[in-house]
């Protein structure tokens, strides 16, 4: 009978998974299939220029946005800033909130959401959900830069 590995504890360059949805390449760093993770997931998400990850909101997780390289339109609720490298946001769960790059270099940054593990029912929900075309959402932005996504 073999012995179960013990949990990773280190996640390299090579062992990041990788996918692409629709407003960012993924690197996940941290989630519960790569580490013995039950309250944190972190991705290193690279956005495109004049790219984004329209309005939406995790019902159960809070969420970091740490911007590595780039400036993000960020946005938390109705209030925008522009983050540079170093600089963040908090978003509570439930709060709407958008990462928008209308610049011409690309974007890179760290989302850390918390808890990795949701509970039932909580699990079954959607997650993220998309609201960027309601009100006041779908107006919010009207006049700046429009947003692409990588599936469009």
């Amino acid at each position: 009978m073999s012995a179960t590995p013990p949990p990773a504890r280190f996640i390299q360059v090579d062992d990041a998974v990788r996918e692409t949805n629709p407003w960012t390449h993924n690197e996940w760093l941290c989630r519960p299939e790569l580490v013995e993770a039950e309250k944190l997931l972190l991705v290193r998400a690279n956005m495109d220029p004049m790219h984004c990850h329209p309005f939406h909101f995790h019902p159960h997780r809070e969420e970091i946005i740490y911007v590595i390289y780039g400036r993000a339109e960020q946005w938390v609720g109705t209030e925008k800033r522009i983050l540079r490298a170093g600089e963040m946001a908090h978003i509570p769960p439930g709060v709407v909130h958008a990462t928008y790059n209308p610049h011409e270099e690309p974007l890179v940054f760290l989302a850390i959401l918390s808890p990795a593990k949701l509970s039932e029912p909580a699990a079954s929900e959607s997650d993220p959900q998309d609201v960027s075309s309601q009100e006041p959402w779908a107006s919010l932005r009207q006049g700046l830069v429009a947003c692409k996504m990588l599936d469009r």
